[in-house]
């Protein structure tokens, strides 16, 4: 999702683009470990997102959740709960900061609808919230 974000935060119909916008207004906290910082990193070398960042744009994009975001040592363990080891890592970072909720592209997570009393929720379902607690 975040990956997807960074992409698109200048595309209005991005889901996951307007997440990105939201967090650089602090509409939310985003706790990240430092697990998902190197995933995050490696994913960004993959060509797909190499032909749509530039390295400099890379390197702001991990420095800004550097920066913003909240980086939580992960002190849960989580195994065999997600659909790959690596996202068992992400669980495990939202559980370690006790987030409310974890926001996620993985299927098999969002089926679970919660885990240990973290919310799993799609991107879509995420910003749902977030707008219904604008009205409020």
């Amino acid at each position: 999702v975040l990956a997807s974000g960074f992409i698109g935060e200048d595309k209005s119909d991005s889901t996951p683009g307007e997440l990105v916008r939201r967090w650089r207004t602090k509409a939310f906290t985003l706790a990240i470990s430092e697990h998902i910082l190197a995933e995050l990193a490696d994913t960004f070398t993959d060509p797909y997102f190499t032909r749509l960042l530039s390295p400099a744009a890379i390197v702001d994009v991990l420095d800004s959740l550097r920066i913003d975001g909240v980086i939580q040592p992960i002190t849960v363990d989580v195994t065999g709960v997600a659909s790959h080891p690596e996202d068992d890592m992400v669980l495990a970072t939202a559980l370690s900061a006790r987030a409310d909720c974890l926001v996620t592209g993985d299927k098999k997570l969002q089926e679970r609808v919660a885990h240990r009393g973290t919310l799993l929720l799609s991107p879509r379902q995420f910003l749902d919230i977030l707008d219904r607690d604008v009205r409020e």
